[in-house]
């Protein structure tokens, strides 16, 4: 049971995250990152980013251009250990998908986000 209540909390803020991304909120979305853990940032077409300041502000860049994305997770897969949690899934953004991999840990006793991957 244990086990279903975490995956379906994972699954919460992975869902938070791309409500987030879409609605261009970037204080919900600086909340779901972690502030402990080293965190990074690999959207596509740019160089990888790591540290929470530029992974931070590299969404900020993306919604102050006003282009947040229409992006929808599909297909969501969980890996579970005792710590992290990685979600594979693919993002739709209108009609290009890409995959994508969300890591989380436990913070604070809750789900936050160390590392988001998307890939054309």
């Amino acid at each position: 049971m244990a086990d279903t209540t975490a995956k379906s909390d994972v699954l919460m803020a992975n869902d938070a995250f791309y409500d987030a991304v879409r609605a261009g909120d970037f204080n919900r979305l600086d909340a779901l990152w972690a502030r402990t853990r080293p965190v990074s940032v690999f959207h596509p077409g740019w160089t990888a980013l790591q540290g929470r300041e530029d992974v931070m502000a590299s969404w900020a860049e993306i919604f102050v251009s006003g282009n947040a994305p229409d992006i929808w997770p599909i297909d969501e897969q969980i890996i579970m250990t005792p710590r992290t949690a990685m979600v594979y899934c693919t993002e739709v953004v209108g009609e290009q998908k890409l995959t994508a991999t969300n890591v989380f840990v436990r913070e604070g006793g809750r789900w936050c986000l160390t590392q988001h991957m998307a890939l054309s």
